[in-house]
């Protein structure tokens, strides 16, 4: 498990595949409200002029010494919804992010969001 101390000081490097293959730059981490811990990371893609945030899940990931390293393909990451880089993720958008990754979700009994930018 990654604790949210280590994946903050990685802010702004490179996010990786598993072939090691750049997909972007580490903008921020989202922790599920249900238990506190990294879920999400938000990563900046795109042309110079065009950038985007797009959402990869942080099971599985390995920091190394310049990178986060997730365990989801490039093209797989480039392909999920995304957000601008200045706007907020609306909480009606958040069950596509885990359905393009196959993973369930589940909001709070009250409708509650389930992932919290820190």
């Amino acid at each position: 498990m990654i604790r949210i101390a280590d994946v903050r000081e990685w802010r702004t490097h490179d996010v990786v595949d598993a072939g090691s293959q750049k997909i972007g730059v580490l903008e921020a981490v989202y922790m599920d409200t249900s238990t506190d811990e990294p879920a999400m990371a938000t990563v900046e893609v795109g042309l110079p002029t065009r950038h985007r945030l797009v959402f990869v899940p942080l099971n599985g990931a390995i920091v190394g010494p310049d990178y986060l390293k997730v365990g989801y393909d490039k093209s797989v990451v480039k392909k999920c919804p995304a957000i601008g880089t200045d706007d907020v993720l609306p909480a009606e958008d958040e069950a596509a992010i885990f359905a393009h990754y196959g993973l369930s979700y589940q909001p709070g009994a009250s409708g509650e969001r389930q992932l919290a930018r820190r």
